[in-house]
């Protein structure tokens, strides 16, 4: 028969080792209550470092990595075309303003005078009125208009010369009238029309038409070109179609032929009706399926059946178009 106090027998050696875990064991208790207990609170949690400086008034981790040397800004004459970083940075402008600087002057921008330096991104108004008196463009930087654009020449040539007329050069002959200008002499130096003087819309090639104040280069190749799209102009008016053209430079064009060239409308695919400038692809369209429907068209009054011809779209088209 087992007996409940069988459970708790132990051998010897069992015993002894009991005995010594409960020593060790009370021990260990004891060092922890008496060394541990002389303090009131635990060491386990550290006290935030960063939230201490904060309440002290001091930097924290965060501060310190982000924050970058603060320097009282100098001013000095500069030129933005050719200062560098250093001198940049000591004008007290940001790391990142300096970073748009240079990449403007990458990519082939010039200051060509002070007001162009308020256009640096980011730059504030409270910065651009503090650099603006000590903004200093290097003449090679400034535009040549300002230069030379106002300035009379006159060099010796067979007792004439040449004169600087404000919109080009003219040759002035020995009695002191005004004369040709050599070839070559026009070429490099193009005259400006006066008040009163024209030139032909309709056959002008564009060195004819940078003769034209206010016309240079770009505005000459968009004339002709549009003037190629159109097949050929109808009035001059039409050069206010181009994107910025200038009103003032209008009376100096004349027209001796109208429109050369005619669309077919009864015979041109929507690809070639749509290349002209008057026609968009639904205008095209309507004109490809009123054929196809209706057959060939035989005046004008047939665009107005079509729902996207307004009575202004086929005022303007009406001089280019043929049955």
């Amino acid at each position: 028969m087992i007996h409940f106090r069988d459970f708790f027998y132990f051998q010897k050696s069992d015993r002894q080792v009991l005995v010594v875990a409960l020593v060790v064991a009370v021990v260990a208790f004891a060092l922890i209550y008496f060394v541990g207990g002389k303090n009131d609170h635990t060491d386990a949690v550290v006290p935030d470092s960063l939230l201490n400086d904060d309440a002290k008034g001091g930097k924290n981790a965060a501060d310190e990595y982000y924050a970058t040397e603060k320097k009282d800004a100098e001013l000095f004459a500069f030129d933005p075309n050719t200062a560098d970083s250093t001198q940049l940075l000591r004008l007290g402008l940001l790391p990142w303003q300096v970073k748009n600087i240079y990449k403007y002057r990458a990519n082939g921008g010039v200051y060509r005078k002070p007001e162009d330096f308020a256009r640096v991104y980011g730059l504030t108004v409270g910065q651009y009125r503090r650099l603006a008196p000590y903004i200093h463009i290097g003449e090679e930087f400034r535009p040549a208009a300002d230069v030379y654009g106002n300035t009379r020449h006159s060099y010796s040539r067979s007792g004439g010369g040449y004169h600087d007329t404000g919109g080009g050069y003219s040759y002035e002959s020995q009695d002191g009238k005004p004369a040709a200008a050599h070839p070559r002499d026009t070429l490099l130096f193009p005259v400006k029309l006066r008040p009163g003087e024209t030139v032909d819309l309709s056959i002008a090639d564009t060195t004819m038409l940078k003769k034209v104040p206010g016309i240079g280069s770009w505005y000459a190749r968009n004339i002709v070109r549009y003037r190629e799209q159109l097949g050929g102009f109808h009035h001059v008016e039409q050069l206010l179609e181009i994107e910025g053209f200038p009103v003032d430079a209008l009376g100096f064009f004349r027209l001796s032929q109208m429109p050369q060239r005619r669309l077919n409308v009864n015979k041109l695919t929507l690809a070639q009706l749509r290349k002209h400038p008057y026609i968009n692809f639904y205008q095209a369209k309507e004109i490809v399926e009123y054929r196809r429907l209706k057959g060939p068209l035989h005046n004008i009054s047939d665009l107005r059946l079509l729902p996207d011809f307004t009575p202004e779209a086929i005022q303007r088209l009406e001089p280019y178009l043929e049955y």
